[in-house]
């Protein structure tokens, strides 16, 4: 992947701030844009294009970045511009490019993305949604119902307690709730992108994890000797390297159709599972405790495998005819 030198100065202004900033989200969206990024300037917003997107992801992947760039950044502001309503992308979008935190309701407890949870009926909502990205805080609440997108006033909010805490997620019931439509919204090409986005945060934090567990088998003496120089453990980390960087290549070439974001998805999934999975193995004893990062990156790799649904569900998108059952052609 070639990238341009604004897309090489957006990685590094991003990875700058979040290395100095605690509470990095008002900085992100003031001093650097993130929120803005995929908005169309006639919206106030700077016009990126997905690329950019991944960019952010993937260095907000690297530290495990409690934000609300994916599910609002990303999801809420393309399914408005799905929609095609310029009323509601006139009043909406400029907010959401301020660094208003927005949300899109849609999946079951089941965890199913390929069906909205919720269902609407004239100018109101039904329904229950679950792994809501920040819907407990989010102004603009946006349902998506059938193929449609609405929008609501207001939900209950319950925060979802999650293994992994650096992902906030938020169950949100609606009890004829009123909703005013905006419009309709292909499910399919939103997930995608979704995904596509999701990939790139998935190599970024795979990327750091390797990064650390590089660096501790440097530090870490067995025999007299660091243990990164057993040759053993130089096939595993070469293993875990190229895992690493065909997930990157997986992840940035997401956007080229929607069997490669399901590729991607599958692939940049499991490569972080694994990675982590190794970094908790090769850091010893030190990885299971409270104070090392190890476990939230093992976390992360969980949660981030069933967001818009499960590698397997995304197999079967890759692979119908391998995954059918038998004599059902």
């Amino acid at each position: 992947m070639t990238f341009t030198s604004e897309q090489d100065a957006l990685r590094d202004s991003v990875r700058k701030l979040l290395d100095r900033e605690a509470d990095p989200w008002p900085e992100l969206c003031e001093q650097i844009g993130v929120a803005a990024l995929a908005v169309p300037e006639r919206f106030g917003g700077l016009g990126a294009g997905t690329t950019e997107l991944q960019v952010v992801a993937e260095e907000l992947g690297r530290v495990l970045a409690d934000v609300p760039f994916l599910g609002s950044a990303v999801l809420a502001v393309h399914a408005l511009l799905a929609t095609g309503n310029e009323e509601a992308c006139e009043r909406l979008l400029p907010r959401l490019a301020e660094g208003v935190v927005g949300a899109v309701a849609w999946t079951s407890a089941e965890g199913r993305w390929d069906t909205p949870a919720c269902r609407a009926s004239q100018s109101t909502v039904e329904g229950e949604a679950h792994y809501v990205l920040h819907g407990d805080e989010a102004e603009i609440l946006l349902v998506l119902a059938g193929t449609s997108l609405y929008e609501v006033s207001d939900a209950q909010r319950v925060r979802t307690p999650a293994m992994d805490e650096t992902r906030r997620l938020a169950r949100l019931t609606f009890d004829g709730t009123p909703a005013r439509l905006i419009g309709s919204v292909d499910l399919t090409t939103l997930r995608d992108l979704a995904c596509a986005v999701l990939a790139a945060e998935q190599a970024g934090a795979a990327a750091r994890a390797f990064e650390l567990t590089v660096e501790y088998s440097k530090q870490r003496h067995q025999f007299g000797r660091p243990i990164g120089g057993f040759q053993a453990l130089k096939h595993r980390m070469a293993d875990l390297h190229v895992l690493v960087e065909t997930a990157r290549s997986a992840a940035y070439a997401a956007p080229e159709s929607s069997r490669m974001a399901a590729v991607a998805k599958v692939h940049c999934s499991e490569a972080l599972a694994t990675v982590a999975g190794e970094m908790i193995q090769l850091h010893g004893g030190i990885a299971i405790t409270w104070e090392h990062p190890a476990h939230r990156y093992f976390k992360r790799a969980h949660g981030a495998a069933h967001l818009f649904g499960a590698p397997g569900e995304h197999l079967r998108r890759v692979r119908p005819a391998a995954t059918a059952e038998p004599g059902t052609g």
